[in-house]
């Protein structure tokens, strides 16, 4: 049943992604398609690169953050701390973008600190959730079988909390990838180099082609880390 209903999920995601495929060509032409192959594979590249080393960063700090804020020592004190990674969501992404840019220039380096500030939140605030939620009859068993926090912690805490954690990087991987085509107005390359063209100069074509890209890869990693999640956590799997 469970092979039946992962099957039938990945149908109906590489279904969505034909039909995405379908509706572009249809929009802008396949010769439109073939004629920019070189730059949608260019700035897929580099699309891609800003989204995974910002979200690397942003995993490397808001999953460890996110436990020391579930431990009993530190939940007074969490959602006060949640507001500091919270500053990336709470300025516009062009203000962050801006502010990065002064303060180290234009290329890459700004755009990924800036995505990674807007990705850092719900990777924070679902570690924190999902660690808290775990049954207190849980804690109190593995604590009553002699595990150490750490064990506790790696074998018990964590593979119950994963489901909610991967929903969190879910959730900020579409933030990120939607995020990253502004990174063109501070000198990164990558899908914006085709949609915000394609706007200046009523090039609809080229922002469709832009914005589609944007959208595939935005699905594909959430295909992706859908399908991850259901592997590691098949229980959890509706």
């Amino acid at each position: 049943m469970q092979n039946a209903t992962l099957v039938r999920r990945s149908g109906l995601a590489v279904l969505a992604v034909i039909l995405v495929l379908a509706a572009l060509i249809g929009s802008i032409g396949w010769d439109t398609l073939v004629a920019r192959k070189v730059d949608l594979i260019y700035l897929g590249q580099q699309h891609v690169f800003l989204v995974f080393w910002s979200m690397l960063f942003a995993l490397l700090v808001g999953i460890p953050s996110g436990i020391i804020l579930s431990r009993p020592f530190a939940r007074r004190w969490a959602e006060y701390v949640m507001q500091i990674f919270n500053v990336g969501n709470t300025l516009p992404p062009l203000a962050v973008l801006a502010l990065a840019m002064v303060v180290i220039g234009i290329g890459d380096r700004p755009a990924l600190i800036a995505l990674f500030l807007a990705s850092l939140l719900p990777i924070v605030r679902n570690t924190y959730s999902g660690l808290i939620a775990v049954p207190a009859s849980l804690i109190e068993a593995a604590n009553g079988i002699g595990m150490t926090k750490s064990q506790r912690l790696y074998q018990v805490e964590l593979p119950n909390a994963l489901p909610v954690i991967l929903a969190g990087v879910r959730i900020a991987t579409a933030i990120n990838v939607g995020t990253a085509p502004l990174a063109f107005l501070i000198g990164a390359s990558s899908y914006g180099e085709l949609i915000f063209p394609g706007i200046y100069l009523n090039d609809f074509p080229t922002l469709i082609l832009g914005a589609v890209a944007t959208a595939l890869i935005a699905l594909i990693l959430d295909m992706l880390l859908a399908a991850l999640g259901r592997f590691l956590s098949p229980h959890a799997a509706a």
